[in-house]
């Protein structure tokens, strides 16, 4: 913690004190000007007190896109708390690990999202709960929000590099979840930079389609806030509900992966996009060059963005201006960031030459929660080692050529096939497995396991398996396609899986 100490700004209170009337906030039929979100926001922090939460705490959430999963995250910051935000998508099991590492105060969930709390209940019985939804088949010890008791609290004083904002939990390469620690100074600069690189229209509306308890989603509600400009927030992704939200409600700016670019594009049909639309942030991968030239053709203004949650979302993006003229570069990183492109050697790479990407700067997270190996063999003399392979060409425009070496990224989702493995080699009947990913043109990568069946395996398939794999994981993960094998998989001398070989011989 820093000798002195300061009280940073409350972005909301700002708002509300100088543009009391600009729409912030657009959930679904309810409208939130700054001042109206300015007293919800106190009235949310006032119930965390209520509930014996303290500054420096934690809180963690299990909620769908709506309002609470948007306001929350600014009471915290009034409050002077640490944001949690669970993946709905995970299993019960794989939630009862997060939450079992961080050791929130609380959960919010929501009465959908309840049932995937039995496995952190059964491990925790004094688990608090509290539910932000008011339905009589709630759970008896579950307390609604609505009906927590306020109190009074100060606000809190604390140096801005120091305050953890959010804990949002990353899987790792070795198939163990990481939480990545994101500071009010990460979110802070994180806007600035997309700001200077985007520029900033009093008039802007950045629609939310991506989930909120990813750092892309969140950090809309964080850069909305601090610009004084309105953040519309979907439920979940629907091309057509996008397409006419872009059409009807003046979006200028919208976030998506891929496939969601893909989905839009295919319901719009030859209907261009209006003016207003200024910027489609694409990120979540490589994107197929055939995407960038349909947009291209059409004119639609895509600038393609790297980032990763470690960075608190974006860290490098191409500039509105380099759209058609820099075709599948992701631009240069935001301002005051560096990157690096370093070769196997840790030397900095050639132009043009690719190696591990490298960033710098003060969007980069503070560590990993309870994992002080993890964080120093991720950053070392300030330097975040992404693990993802790109380049850097003569006028240095990134190029992200891999989302690491075995990353699959699905529909913009990340697997780690290692965790994929891991349930896999749980299955009495498989000796060896391999996880890798293989182009789709929907959804960018599909995740294809390799198995060597030993024992008795009748019965053993690949629908068999699929059914083995969706308890214990998210639907995301579990492998579209099986290919049985009867050899040894191959491995280097020291007995590591060769995944490099065997994404050659599925291409072959």
């Amino acid at each position: 913690m820093s000798e002195t100490t300061e009280t940073f700004p409350d972005w909301i209170a700002s708002r509300a004190a100088t543009t009391p009337n600009r729409i912030a906030l657009v959930c679904g039929e309810e409208i939130w000007t700054f001042q109206a979100l300015d007293e919800e926001v106190t009235r949310f922090a006032r119930r965390l007190a209520g509930l014996r939460v303290k500054p420096g705490q934690r809180i963690a959430t299990l909620l769908h896109n709506g309002s609470v999963a948007a306001i929350l995250p600014h009471a915290a910051l009034r409050l002077g708390v640490t944001l949690v935000p669970l993946n709905v998508r995970l299993t019960d099991a794989e939630i009862a690990w997060q939450i079992a590492d961080a050791a929130p105060e609380l959960v919010i969930v929501e009465y959908e999202t309840l049932p995937c709390l039995k496995s952190a209940r059964d491990a925790n019985p004094g688990l608090r709960v509290v539910s932000i939804t008011e339905d009589p088949r709630q759970n008896l010890n579950t307390h609604a929000f609505s009906e927590c008791p306020e109190a009074d609290f100060e606000a809190r004083t604390y140096h801005p590099s120091d305050a953890v904002l959010a804990v949002i939990y990353t899987s790792g390469t070795t198939g163990t979840p990481k939480g990545a620690m994101l500071t009010v100074s990460n979110f802070w600069w994180n806007a600035i930079g997309s700001a200077l690189n985007l520029g900033l229209n009093e008039n802007d509306r950045w629609l939310v389609c991506l989930p909120l308890f990813h750092v892309g989603g969140l950090s809309i509600i964080m850069r909305s806030a601090i610009y004084g400009t309105t953040a519309i927030v979907h439920s979940g992704f629907d091309a057509d509900a996008v397409n006419r939200a872009i059409y009807d409600d003046s979006v200028s700016i919208v976030s998506v992966v891929s496939v969601m670019l893909q989905r839009m594009l295919d319901a719009r049909g030859d209907n261009p996009y209006p003016s207003t639309l200024r910027c489609v942030l694409l990120g979540g991968g490589p994107t197929p060059k055939v995407l960038l030239d349909r947009c291209a053709h059409h004119g639609i203004p895509v600038v393609q963005t790297y980032g990763l949650t470690e960075s608190c979302s974006q860290a490098v993006t191409l500039a509105p201006e380099d759209a058609l003229s820099r075709l599948g570069s992701v631009g240069k990183p935001l301002y005051p960031n560096e990157i690096r492109v370093i070769s196997s050697d840790g030397s900095d790479a050639p132009a043009d030459e690719a190696g591990e990407i490298l960033i710098r700067g003060p969007i980069v997270m503070s560590g990993y929660l309870n994992q002080t190996d993890a964080t120093s063999r991720a950053i070392t003399d300030g330097w975040l080692h992404s693990g993802d392979i790109g380049r850097i060409d003569a006028d240095g425009y990134l190029y992200v050529l891999d989302r690491r070496d075995d990353l699959i990224v699905t529909g913009g989702e990340n697997v780690y096939p290692a965790e994929v493995e891991a349930v896999l080699q749980s299955h009495p009947s498989i000796a060896e497995s391999a996880v890798i990913g293989a182009e789709d043109v929907e959804w960018g990568q599909r995740v294809i396991a390799i198995a060597r069946l030993e024992g008795d395996a009748s019965g053993i398939d690949a629908t068999s398996l699929q059914l083995f794999c969706r308890e214990r994981l998210a639907g995301y993960k579990v492998p579209r396609e099986f290919r049985f094998v009867t050899e040894p998989l191959p491995r280097t001398a020291s007995g590591k899986l060769r995944r490099a070989a065997l994404r050659g011989d599925s291409t072959s």
